[in-house]
């Protein structure tokens, strides 16, 4: 058997023994063969047109006693005469002499089968078969919902699909940074002791090549405790505006504090101000004073835990190390100008 596409409307060919052939067209439908059969393909919703010229098969002449439709084992029409109790299966009118047509309109899955045209010519029966193949987009019926977890815990996703050719489907990572990348294929994702950078929206995507793919997506959402990614001492003069910066990355958006050595810090008050913003938190200082310099402990906290980081806030004579311990210039600097003064004392 050969498929031919002829002025949009794809041709069946099935070549008889006597060099005859028959057809069977389906109006904006696709044809294909498989194991021997004839098969037409449509598509829920749609109109198919099953036409059967059937030249001496189904030629309505004064040889033809009887003429019929068939699907399965159930008349769908006899002559002009309609069986079916399914209004959307319709007897084709204006057509050829030659042709004995009927129409399927909005076309479901309970459709799909064998359909037969048969009739009765000088008393002998003859028959042909076409399989009517319904397909069926892929369309997701149900996923997981949204979901929260401490990180360290186990996530299962799931997705379940429909769709005639079976749906595909494949999971993809779309991280809060930003990163896009392939997680799995199946209907089933295991992520287990989940990390922070596990988080983010989890695509599934379910696909037959019939139409456009169906698409949703699952939030997961992971909590930790805070941990501070910035936290900078700071030299400003005496008399100016300081500001001291704490920023920490947590799920769910940490809580901050500010303490100068065992005593804490509050807002409006020892002329400081508090500003916290998302995930970040300024110390400011309206105007700098001696008695301003020095330790700052910047605490960061949520449900799941607390971290600190100290801060220094110095002079522009003074200097700090890599612990951030403020110290005075080197104490050869201080000897010498003890030295010299008391060598200027004596005149």
């Amino acid at each position: 058997m050969s498929l031919h596409p002829v002025m949009g409307v794809c041709c069946a060919y099935v070549p008889r023994s006597s060099g005859q052939e028959r057809r069977f067209f389906i109006k904006g439908q696709h044809h294909r063969q498989t194991g021997g059969q004839r098969r037409v393909e449509g598509r829920p919703g749609v109109l198919l047109e099953i036409q059967s010229p059937c030249e001496r098969m189904c030629n309505v002449d004064s040889k033809v006693s009887r003429v019929a439709w068939l699907n399965r084992t159930t008349i769908l029409f006899a002559g002009s005469e309609k069986w079916s109790l399914d209004p959307r299966v319709v007897l084709m009118e204006n057509t050829a002499v030659t042709e004995y047509s009927i129409k399927i309109q909005n076309v479901d899955v309970h459709d799909e089968g064998p359909y037969v045209c048969s009739i009765l010519t000088n008393k002998k029966p003859k028959s042909t078969k076409v399989h009517l193949i319904v397909q069926v987009p892929a369309r997701i019926t149900n996923i997981s919902t949204d979901i929260t977890v401490n990180e360290g815990s186990n996530v299962n996703l799931m997705c379940l699909a429909v769709g005639r050719p079976e749906a595909n489907i494949i999971w993809k990572h779309h991280s809060p940074r930003g990163i896009h990348k392939f997680v799995t294929e199946g209907e089933h994702v295991e992520l287990a002791a989940v990390t922070k950078e596990q988080s983010g929206s989890y695509e599934c995507i379910a696909s037959n090549d019939i139409s456009a793919s169906d698409v949703r997506t699952v939030q997961v959402t992971v909590n930790y405790p805070p941990f501070i990614s910035k936290a900078r001492s700071t030299g400003t003069p005496v008399g100016q505006k300081g500001v001291l910066q704490c920023e920490a990355s947590a799920v769910p958006r940490a809580d901050f504090e500010w303490y100068k050595e065992d005593r804490r810090l509050f807002n409006g008050l020892n002329g400081v101000k508090i500003e916290n913003q998302g995930k970040q938190s300024l110390l400011v200082f309206f105007n700098v004073s001696e008695e301003d310099y020095g330790n700052y402990t910047c605490v960061a906290m949520n449900a799941m835990g607390i971290t600190n980081a100290s801060i220094i806030l110095y002079g522009p004579g003074a200097m700090h190390d890599v612990n951030r311990a403020a110290q005075l210039p080197h104490c050869s600097v201080c000897l010498l100008l003890t030295v010299t003064s008391s060598y200027l004392l004596k005149f």
